[in-house]
């Protein structure tokens, strides 16, 4: 099975039947099919061949989705990138992957590829395409598309995906998390499609619902689309959520959400609370990684009085957990979650000591500490790696500290998260060097340098950091400090 098979069977299916609509613009199913022929026909016509890495810095929006799948049918394998990174992020993803070229926005300068494509070209360039069909076809196991993750020392990995992986994903979406989405129904796409919510396109293109694209999350925005379109199914981070529940507008808006399904960061119990009471129980949990998208364990909507708990495995996914020398370890043990499956990686791109590692005995080892109960639920307890997660997206503590200490006058830099009902992990910086630093200027300084995600939101000025006896920077110890407001 290809993906482009799907594509073309839902034409088939679904016809003229709205596909995708963002603002006024409204694509059926057939014309989603044949833009995707197009655009990869124009792609390989300008001497890209299966297997090329291909870019793809683009917004919210139908033109993304279309890159997207039109790099399916060609045979070219995506490399996902962040319209919120910096330029350095950009040209490092470009350079690790090896792309040959990038459909991008505007606004991002010259990229160091072959071959650039603006958002601003592509009606041109799909309208001149060959209007037949395009299909080339890769094994199962070949690179589909490349993720990415980070490690400690804040760089990212190119995480492998593959269309086994992704056909896998797509099954456990329509078996667990999403299982009767239908034709007629509207999937409310809020989050980013580049993130979390554009896994959740393919399971509505198979089963001829809608989805609608929103440019730019709102809370106002979507809590008006949500009533105007009667949208049976959304995708959202804690974030985003707390932003909804505290819109005033949600009191009256006459909503009929189906399903919620959330994820990417974890969520508090009274947020979760309060948004059972306004909508009911609809709210579905993944938890995945990079390494295993969106699928490791689902919290369904009448299991959530399992509180903290992220789920129970997906059904084709196989979850333990294991203590430091890879042995299983019983109910209420604390240990690493580990998972195997279908849905995996197929291997970091270009590492082989890092996919040795992380790949041990057929299990992918999470790096997220955890542990399980009785009834074969599973909680998430801690990160190995001191990985933050604001607003749904990753931080690495070892990237902002470079960054700050890269600051005339910081010494020693310490990045951390604090709970945070909207933001999960609320990135907080606490740095100690000369006598005059000032932590407005150390916060512009960072603001140049740093995706907005990735910023800290306060920084506290200490006379020196905890150390431990191997003199290394004790981030635990500041969080604690911090939390319980005492002094340095």
């Amino acid at each position: 099975m290809q993906i482009g098979s799907l594509i073309r069977r839902a034409a088939v299916h679904f016809k003229d039947a709205p596909c995708l609509v963002e603002g006024d613009r409204v694509v059926t199913y057939r014309d989603f099919d044949q833009l995707t022929d197009r655009l990869g026909n124009a792609l390989l016509a300008r001497g890209l061949a299966p297997g090329d890495r291909v870019g793809v810095l683009m917004p919210n929006g139908i033109d993304c989705l279309v890159a997207y799948y039109a790099l399916a049918k060609s045979g070219l394998v995506r490399v996902s990138m962040n319209t919120r990174d910096t330029m350095a992020d950009h040209q490092y993803k470009l350079g690790d992957s090896g792309c040959r070229a990038v459909l991008k926005v505007d606004s991002v300068p010259d990229l160091d590829v072959e071959i650039a494509v603006n958002v601003s070209e592509l009606d041109a360039v799909i309208a001149a395409a060959d209007a037949g069909p395009c299909a080339v076809d890769r094994t199962l196991d070949a690179p589909l598309r490349l993720g990415w993750t980070g490690g400690t020392t804040g760089k990212s990995k190119a995480v492998t995906l593959t269309t086994r992986g992704e056909l896998a994903e797509l099954s456990a979406f329509l078996t667990d998390l999403v299982p009767d989405i239908r034709a007629g129904d509207t999937f409310l796409h809020a989050a980013p499609i580049a993130h979390a919510s554009g896994a959740f396109f393919l399971p509505s293109l198979v089963r001829g619902a809608r989805s609608f694209v929103m440019s730019k999350f709102d809370p106002g925005e979507f809590i008006a689309l949500a009533a105007r379109e009667r949208t049976n199914m959304t995708f959202l981070v804690p974030t985003m959520l707390a932003m909804i529940m505290e819109h005033p507008s949600l009191a009256k808006a006459d909503l009929g959400f189906r399903r919620i399904a959330y994820g990417a960061s974890p969520i508090s119990p009274n947020l979760l609370k309060k948004a059972e009471a306004r909508f009911g129980k609809v709210f579905a949990q993944s938890y995945g990684q990079a390494e295993s998208p969106m699928v490791i364990t689902c919290l369904k909507p009448n299991e959530h009085d399992r509180i903290g708990s992220c789920g129970r495995p997906f059904t084709i996914c196989d979850v333990d957990i294991f203590d430091d020398d890879d042995r299983a370890l019983p109910p209420g043990e604390i240990g690493e979650i580990v998972c195997r499956g279908p849905q995996t990686m197929a291997y970091y791109w270009g590492k082989p000591a890092e996919t040795e590692k992380a790949f041990r005995n057929g299990w992918l080892h999470t790096g997220d500490i955890g542990k399980k109960d009785e009834d074969g639920f599973f909680y998430i307890l801690d990160r190995k790696n001191d990985m933050l997660i604001s607003g749904g997206y990753n931080v690495y503590p070892r990237e902002v500290e470079d960054v700050l200490l890269a600051f005339d006058g910081v010494v020693e830099a310490a990045v951390i998260g604090l709970p945070d009902e909207k933001w999960g992990d609320r990135v907080h910086a606490v740095v100690a060097g000369r006598a005059d630093l000032d932590a407005t200027a150390i916060l512009s300084f960072a603001a140049e340098r740093l995706a907005n995600y990735k910023r800290p939101k306060e920084i506290d000025i200490w006379p020196e950091l905890p150390k431990s006896a191997a003199n290394k920077i004790m981030r635990r110890i500041i969080r604690d400090k911090i939390i319980k407001g005492e002094k340095p």
